[in-house]
């Protein structure tokens, strides 16, 4: 059995194992058994409606966020040929939280459960409209950035402002604690509105291999080897901003996923970034996983957010590889 065979196992394994484990984790004194059969008979009373509405769509949308944030993470590396690449760098999550925040802000999220998600998924869509338009269909991968970096600071420099004029210190830590991140409260119509965005921006990103495995020999080897150069670009963009908006738009914005995972897995899979699409999404979904493990069981009497848990775990896992990295004079 070759490496990658194992690799694939491995993650697999590992993300069912955390999956089962999300769902029986709660307040609930219930047996494992009673709680499957709660969950797949629907028998059971609470118990059922607990592991049918609370607990499945919960797990439901750590795997696909999860998998969708390591999937772009990979995608952006790969297409921009820099390790340092992040889904948010063309401005995506901070269009999509700008949309959610004015939801929050103007009341609009209190009136309609839909409007919260609704607006942080226009929020991005208007992003990656405006980074088009700003680094053009055939500019290059800096100019890229720049528009993705401009569009996040104005987007970053919007949400300061609409928090600094929130007419109560309640709304103000409404939208400071859904910007850290969270899957807690979140029902089946939060996993049927993300689901579309998620399935066909996975299936647009995951299409992406052979493209960008011919790119890391330069754009011109990739041009003659039969790849469409603005074609690859556009569905990395639009791939990228369907799977992370629509993340953003349910879940909160939730770092160091799509930056850490690729790193993770790279060395597994060879350093190619068409293979390494694969298993970031596997790798993404266990860490999601794992990390909301965490936050039900470290503190299970505070809301401890999603968000603050990748962080603590992703960015002192980035400085090592970082250190790693000078080190081995790469």
């Amino acid at each position: 059995m070759g490496r990658s065979a194992i690799l694939a196992l491995g993650l697999i394994g590992l993300v069912l194992g955390l999956f089962v484990v999300s769902l029986l984790i709660g307040p609930s004194t219930a047996s494992v058994g009673d709680s499957m059969n709660a969950l797949i008979s629907g028998q059971g009373g609470p118990l059922a409606i607990v592991m049918r509405e609370i607990r499945l769509p919960r797990a439901l949308l750590g795997v696909l966020i999860g998998g969708a944030l390591g999937l772009s993470g990979a995608a952006m590396q790969g297409y921009l040929r820099n390790p340092l690449a992040d889904p948010g760098l063309i401005g995506v999550s901070g269009s999509a939280a700008l949309g959610a925040v004015l939801a929050i802000q103007t009341g609009l999220a209190a009136i309609a459960a839909l409007a919260l998600p609704a607006m942080a998924l226009g929020g991005a869509l208007l992003g990656v409209l405006l980074v088009l338009l700003l680094a053009g269909p055939r500019g290059t991968s800096l100019a890229l950035i720049l528009a993705g970096i401009a569009i996040s600071a104005f987007a970053a420099a919007l949400t300061s402002l609409v928090l600094n004029l929130s007419p109560n210190p309640y709304a103000a830590n409404e939208i400071v604690f859904w910007m850290m991140g969270s899957l807690a409260d979140r029902s089946m119509t939060h996993v049927w509105i993300a689901l579309p965005f998620l399935l066909g921006g996975g299936l647009l990103l995951g299409s992406l291999g052979r493209g960008l495995d011919a790119l890391t020999l330069g754009e011109d080897a990739a041009e003659a080897m039969g790849i469409n150069l603005l074609r690859l670009r556009l569905t990395v963009i639009l791939g990228t901003a369907a799977v992370v908006g629509a993340s953003t738009a349910v879940a909160g914005a939730i770092g160091f996923v799509g930056l850490v995972m690729p790193h993770l897995l790279r060395g597994f899979v060879g350093a190619r970034p068409g293979a390494l699409l694969w298993a970031a999404t596997l790798g993404g979904a266990a860490m999601i996983l794992a990390s909301d493990i965490l936050v039900r069981l470290v503190v299970p009497d505070r809301d401890l957010k999603l968000g603050v848990v990748t962080a603590l775990v992703g960015a002192p896992l980035f400085l090592h590889l970082i250190y790693r990295t000078r080190k081995e004079g790469v």
